[in-house]
C-alpha cells in the first residue's frame, strides 16, 4: 500500500472519515551516541515517513492497526498496559500513557498506521510512530504543543514505557527537521540551528539488511558505562553532570583513573562531540571532503573504542571507498546493524548505488536496500478536515 490509499483503507476499516498525521524517520549525519550524554548531533529528517490515520470513536477504546500487518489491537484507556509487549503498538501506547500522564484527557480513537521506515535500520521508525501517534491523539482533543515539547513527551515514552534509553535526537528531529537542511541540535539546552545541505549532494542509505540482537541490551549498557564515566570524572573535574562538559584535555589528565573500557567510551563521545561542531562548519561552507573525513574518523571510533559497529557495517563502509562522486561514509545509529550513510555528489547517485550494492553482495552474500534521498520536512499534518 503506498500513502495516497492510506484514506481509502481507513474508511474501509472503521467506516470513518481519518485525519492523517505524518512523522519522517532519521539519519544521523554525525553525532552517535552523543545525545544522551548531553552532547551534539547533525542529523536530517527523510523522506521515509510514518502516517497516522485517527478519528474518534464514542467508547475509552483505543483500536490500533497496521497497513503493513494483519493483527488488530485494542486497548482500554482506563487500563492501559503497565508494561511493554515487545510488539509494535508499544509506541502508541507508550504514548497515550505518558500524554494521560502529563495531564491530557484523551478520547477514544481507531488508528490505522502506515509506515514506509525500514523497521531494525536505524532510520528511527520507532520515533516516527512515536510523533505521528503523538499528533494524532492530541488532534481528537484540540490540543497543539510546542514541538519541542511533543519530541520531549515521545522521548520519555521510548524511555519509561518501550524501555530503550535514548536520547532526544531522533523525536527533536523528527519533529523539527528541515528539507534541504541538516539540524545542529544541543541536547541540553534543546538549542538548534538549521544548517544548509549543499544542493549537488544525496544522501546515500545503504542498510546491510542486518540486525544482530545484541542491540538493545548493549545500547543500555552504552549509556551505564558513560555514566560510570561520569561518576569517576566527577572526582577530579568539579561540576560536571555529563560527558558533554568534559574536554579531552580534562580526559587524557584522568585516564589512569578510569578503566580501560570505560576510558574508551569517554573518549569516543567526547572526541564525537568536537567532531559534530566541526562538521557544521563544513557543511556551512561546503567544504564536502573535510566533512567525508570526519565522518570516517566517527566510524572508526565507534568501531573501535565504543564497540557499537559489527562486520557487516564496516564492509559497507570499505566498500564506498573509491567510488565516484564520494565523501564520506559512516555507520549510523545505535549500531550492530543497520545502515550506513554516505555522502554522494548528486550526479554519481546511482552509479554508486549499483557499485556499492554490488561490492556489499560480493563480500556478504547479502543483497543490500540502497535509498538515495534528500532531508526533508518534520512532522505534519496532511489531512486535517475530514471528507465529505
Amino acid at each position: 500500500m503506498n500513502a495516497d490509499e492510506l484514506p481509502e483503507r481507513f474508511r474501509e476499516t472503521f467506516h470513518a472519515q481519518p485525519r492523517i498525521f505524518c512523522a519522517p524517520g532519521r539519519v544521523n549525519l554525525i553525532g552517535e551516541h552523543t545525545d544522551y550524554n548531553d552532547g551534539f548531533v547533525l542529523p536530517c529528517a527523510i523522506e521515509f515517513a510514518t502516517r497516522v490515520a485517527i478519528a474518534a470513536r464514542p467508547d475509552q477504546k483505543l483500536m490500533v492497526r497496521s497497513a503493513e500487518f494483519a493483527q488488530a489491537f485494542e486497548f482500554d484507556l482506563q487500563n492501559l498496559p503497565q508494561r511493554a509487549h515487545g510488539v509494535w503498538p508499544d509506541y502508541v501506547v507508550g504514548v497515550a500513557i505518558v500524554l494521560r500522564n502529563a495531564g491530557h484527557v484523551l478520547n477514544g480513537a481507531n488508528l490505522l498506521v502506515h509506515g514506509e521506515v525500514p523497521i531494525g535500520a536505524g532510520l528511527s521508525s520507532s520515533a516516527a510512530i512515536e510523533v505521528a501517534t503523538a499528533l494524532a491523539l492530541l488532534s481528537l482533543i484540540d490540543v497543539k504543543l510546542p514541538l519541542p515539547e511533543i519530541a520531549k513527551l515521545c522521548q520519555r515514552a521510548e524511555n519509561e514505557f518501550v524501555g530503550t534509553r535514548v536520547g532526544i535526537m531522533d523525536q527533536f528531529v523528527s519533529c523539527l527537521g528541515k528539507a534541504g537542511h541538516a539540524l545542529l541540535l544541543d541536547c541540553r539546552s534543546l538549542d538548534f540551528e538549521l544548517v544548509p545541505v549543499p544542493e549537488q549532494l544525496k544522501l546515500v542509505i545503504c542498510n546491510t539488511m542486518v540486525k544482530h540482537e545484541l542491540a538493545g541490551g548493549e545500547y543500555n549498557r552504552r549509556r551505564e558505562e558513560c555514566e560510570e564515566g561520569v561518576r569517576i570524572l566527577s572526582k577530579s573535574i568539579p561540576g560536571i553532570k555529563a560527558l558533554r562538559d568534559v574536554t579531552p584535555e580534562q580526559l587524557s589528565s584522568a585516564s589512569h583513573l578510569m578503566p580501560p573500557l570505560i576510558y574508551k567510551r569517554c573518549l569516543h563521545v567526547v572526541e564525537e562531540n568536537h567532531r559534530v561542531l566541526q562538521a557544521a562548519e563544513f557543511l556551512r561552507s561546503g567544504s564536502l571532503s573535510r566533512m567525508g573525513q570526519l565522518m570516517r574518523d566517527s566510524h572508526r571510533s565507534l568501531r573501535d573504542l565504543y564497540e557499537v559497529s559489527c562486520r557487516e557495517l564496516d564492509v559497507m563502509v570499505e566498500a564506498a571507498e573509491g567510488l565516484p562522486g564520494y565523501y564520506g561514509g559512516r555507520m549510523t545509529g545505535g549500531g550492530f546493524g543497520g545502515c550506513t550513510i554516505n555522502l554522494v555528489a548528486s550526479e554519481h547517485s546511482e552509479a554508486f548505488r549499483e557499485s556499492i550494492a554490488g561490492r556489499y553482495r560480493e563480500r556478504t552474500g547479502i543483497s543490500p536496500q540502497i535509498y538515495v534521498c534528500s532531508s526533508a520536512d518534520g512532522a505534519h499534518v496532511e489531512l486535517k478536515i475530514p471528507a465529505v
